[in-house]
């Protein structure tokens, strides 16, 4: 073990640990220092927020600083769940912009990525651990208190917040993807590279394998939330997710030379595990509780002999709760993923009616159900164009695509459903695109093992008549009385009030009018003067103004 004592690099940007501290200030960090179990206690004790009931907005980061393992093994590295994205606001906190700024701000870091500025000395660098000295008791990957997701199925602790950086060794361009790591020895953890859209790391083993060597990688645990924030999004694989991070930090990336491995790697890095991953042989690995709420069994994946272990000296480990949605992992990818979804169907594809994209969390996490809102002038044409982007886009994304206008809240089912069930027409309005691979998910050998999507223009195709609630006006007043009476306090739901789809003339108003006034005889009057005995019963009174 050698300490790394020279001064630390300037940056301009949150650090995790700058990230903690704003938490703190704004009541969304609870800090654990009981004694908790890293392999039996800390996941399902955060897991209850997501499944125990509470809103959204209730949900909490957590850090645990006084971690133990089944074993009676002592760790001094906290423990961080939660602290990315355990709800939007502590998701907006790490981004640095308001909620309605996100969709911009992301479009602006792709756009303009800026890239990293090289640094002698780091933080990450405080403590290394290289060579025979990693196979002391507790310096190697056994000194990392990496929790078990999902106790009773997974088969080991696994990193799940872990961005492996590897290098192209055509081009020299680096990718820094998040995936799982199993850890199997104090010096060794296996590498799934989860195979969906752009997999770099995947491209860049198989451009190592053709040349029978092994793939240098380092996987960070722990990072500044803009480096980690853009790990989770797919980009090219021609783009450094690093110059992404300093677009979207405002400010360039710290980076260092890596110390085993050609690499270079986020300065404030709280961990980082160099190595080289096997290209010859594959191991098995899993079962583990994966992101699409299924427990992933066993494959046979990569896995990384382990060079060396760099720290800082008050390095925080960060985890993330995934599986069965909703997750930090699918609230992480949401809020990135549907800014890049409206940004390609509006701006590649040129489709200006598209408002925004809406992909479905709770239990379908995020891939399966797409909703695409239009505008309601938008051509029928341009609707089908929509549908057909957005299910081609992700290889793992959009089994269900769904179309609707403004007035449909597309993160309610309910509303959903309503759509489907008055603006669709099975016979017209459904398509099924066959040949697709089944993505994300549990693995089924039916048809082959392909998968299907299911398009739906539930969008209005022509005039309805009016939502049938009390107008906005009505249902206000009653709310103010509502608030007045001290009764349980309300949390509107879209419709809350009645509003016009198209179909309602200047008579029916006056007529609604009079009601409200009280002065509903007179439209008795004027209804009695339009008597007919040539009409069937149920006739509509449409039917017969032309």
């Amino acid at each position: 073990m050698s300490d790394a004592n020279t001064p630390r690099a300037v940056r301009a940007y949150p650090d995790l640990h700058d990230h903690l501290k704003a938490l703190d200030e704004r009541g969304l960090l609870v800090t654990v220092d009981r004694e908790m179990n890293k392999d039996t206690e800390i996941h399902p004790l955060v897991r209850w927020q997501f499944r125990g009931g509470l809103e959204e907005s209730e949900r909490k980061a957590f850090l645990f600083t006084n971690v133990v393992d089944s074993a009676g093994r002592r760790f001094d590295i906290p423990l961080a769940v939660g602290v990315l994205a355990a709800n939007r606001d502590i998701y907006r906190t790490g981004i640095g912009c308001e909620l309605d700024e996100i969709e911009s701000t992301w479009n602006r870091a792709v756009s303009a990525p800026v890239e990293p500025v090289e640094v002698r000395d780091a933080p990450c660098q405080e403590i290394v651990i290289e060579g025979a000295a990693l196979d002391a008791p507790g310096q190697g990957l056994d000194g990392i208190p990496v929790p078990i997701s999902t106790p009773g199925w997974d088969n080991a602790p696994y990193t799940t917040l872990s961005q492996y950086i590897t290098k192209d060794p055509d081009t020299g361009v680096q990718n820094m993807g998040n995936y799982r790591g199993q850890i199997k020895g104090p010096r060794r953890m296996g590498m799934n590279p989860s195979l969906e859209l752009r997999p770099g790391i995947y491209v860049h083993w198989e451009k190592y394998r053709d040349r029978g060597e092994r793939m240098p990688a380092a996987v960070v645990l722990g990072a500044p939330p803009a480096v980690t924030f853009t790990s989770a999004v797919k980009l090219p694989e021609t783009v450094d997710e690093l110059h992404v991070a300093g677009a979207l930090a405002g400010a360039p990336i710290n980076v260092v030379q890596a110390k085993t491995v050609d690499l270079l790697i986020p300065a404030e890095a709280e961990i980082v595990v160099e190595g080289y991953i096997d290209t010859e042989y594959l191991e098995p690995e899993a079962p583990f509780g994966e992101s699409h709420g299924h427990v992933n069994l066993q494959e046979y994946n990569a896995y990384m002999d382990v060079t060396c272990i760099t720290r800082r000296r008050d390095a925080v480990l960060t985890s993330i709760i995934s599986q069965v949605t909703p997750s930090e992992s699918s609230l992480i990818k949401r809020l990135a993923y549907e800014p890049m979804f409206t940004r390609h169907l509006r701006d590649h594809l040129g489709i200006k009616g598209v408002i925004r994209v809406s992909m479905h969390e709770p239990l379908t996490n995020i891939r399966k159900l797409i909703v695409v809102v239009c505008a309601r002038d938008m051509a029928r044409t341009e609707v089908w164009r929509a549908l057909y982007g957005a299910a081609s886009l992700h290889r793992a994304a959009g089994k269900y695509v769904i179309a609707v206008n403004d007035d449909i809240d597309p993160t309610d089912a309910d509303a959903i459903f309503w759509a489907m069930a008055y603006r669709a027409n099975p016979a017209l309005d459904v398509e099924i695109l066959k040949h697709r691979d089944q993505g994300h998910g549990p693995r089924s050998a039916r048809n082959g093992g392909e998968d299907a999507s299911v398009l739906f223009d539930a969008t209005l195709k022509e005039e309805f008549p009016p939502l049938s609630l009390p107008k906005k006006e009505y249902m206000e007043n009653a709310r103010r009385i509502w608030d007045e009476l001290g009764l349980p306090a309300l949390k509107p739901k879209m419709p809350w009030y009645g509003y016009s789809l198209g179909e309602w003339d200047d008579e029916f108003e006056v007529m609604a009018r009079r009601a409200v006034a009280s002065d509903y005889f007179t439209t008795g009057d004027i209804i009695a003067q339009r008597r007919r005995n040539d009409l069937g019963m149920n006739t509509e009174v449409r039917t017969l103004k032309d």
